[in-house]
């Protein structure tokens, strides 16, 4: 695992990781200067951006790890308006988690740290994000439903 000065380096170091692989499986990425956005990273598909903020871990806890969603220390709260999805990255297993906003956002409430199981479960689907792991293709947008035309059959 890198070493690291502080957590801020071990941020953008994530950040350069999670694009480095979006990159890598095809995905154009934005990256907004500066950190004044809610979000670290965002993906461009035409008509879409999903808005993503990248998070990390190496905080193990029994057979998983935890991973915080809140903000930082700056006070910024953030909102469905503002996210589309959290990437959580397990350091130690080099594991991605591609979790909706919404699925973390509990009646609205700020994101909290859920526990994140890469190695082998001990029983199977009983771990709430599991279905999120490496779940690159949740970033790419549904095709949109062809309203049905006058004329078509």
């Amino acid at each position: 695992m890198p070493k690291f000065k502080n957590f801020k380096e071990r941020g953008e170091w994530v950040e350069a990781q999670f694009i480095a692989e979006a990159l890598r499986r095809g995905y154009t990425v934005l990256k907004p200067w500066g950190d004044s956005q809610p979000f670290d990273v965002a993906l461009n598909f035409g008509n879409r951006i999903a808005r993503v903020q990248v998070k990390s871990t190496s905080y193990r806890v029994s057979t998983g790890y935890r991973c915080e969603f809140q903000t930082n220390f700056h006070g910024r709260q953030y909102t469905l308006k503002q996210l589309d999805f959290f990437a959580g990255y397990v350091i130690p297993q080099e594991t991605w988690y591609l979790i909706p906003a919404r699925a973390l956002f509990n009646g609205g409430r700020q994101p909290t740290g859920p526990m994140l199981f890469p190695m082998q479960p001990v029983k199977a689907n009983s771990y709430s994000y599991e279905c999120y792991r490496e779940a690159w293709r949740l970033l790419r947008p549904k095709p949109e439903k062809r309203q049905p035309r006058m004329g078509d059959r």
